[in-house]
């Protein structure tokens, strides 16, 4: 458990973010009146996010390996970090659904349906929690693994000689 401390605590520090990234769109708009533009709006969230693993990547090298970590290990940390940020993602989904925006998905659906995009049905069977909660699973885990793959080739270092 100790040889994955850093990775809970940077999985831990990433779920919050994206809460308070929930908490931010919500009071910007972008879950009732700017809905049509949260889509783009939602993507800078890879900012933050990918910062975060840079973040975790350099706590592990320093403070785990001391000073000197391969791709291997850096890239074996931040899947780590994935696989709890994926596992923890539908408790996060359910917080942000249930008492951060619980107006979100009749909003969505309904701009959804008017804009032509997906009938009623179509819209109610994409935009729901169930639907949201393996989304945003499967979706840390790409998005983990990607990251993880490239903040690993930036961070790794030599070994001292």
């Amino acid at each position: 458990m100790k040889n994955i401390k850093i990775e809970i605590k940077w999985a831990a520090i990433f779920v919050f973010m994206m809460l308070a990234w929930m908490v931010l769109e919500k009071s910007l708009g972008y879950h009732e009146e700017k809905i049509g533009d949260h889509p783009t709006f939602t993507n800078f969230v890879a900012i933050p996010a990918i910062a975060i693993y840079i973040f975790a990547l350099l706590d592990k090298r320093r403070n785990f390996y001391h000073g000197v970590m391969s791709y291997y290990q850096g890239f074996m940390a931040g899947l780590v970090m994935t696989l709890i940020v994926a596992i923890l993602s539908p408790l996060s989904q359910y917080i942000t659904s249930e008492f951060i925006t619980p107006e979100y998905f009749p909003n969505v659906i309904k701009y959804t349906v008017y804009k032509g995009e997906m009938t009623q049905e179509e819209a109610e069977s994409y935009f729901n929690i169930k639907s949201y909660m393996l989304q945003s699973a499967v979706g840390a885990l790409i998005m983990g693994v990607a990251t993880s793959a490239v903040v690993a080739v930036l961070l790794k270092s030599k070994s001292r000689r």
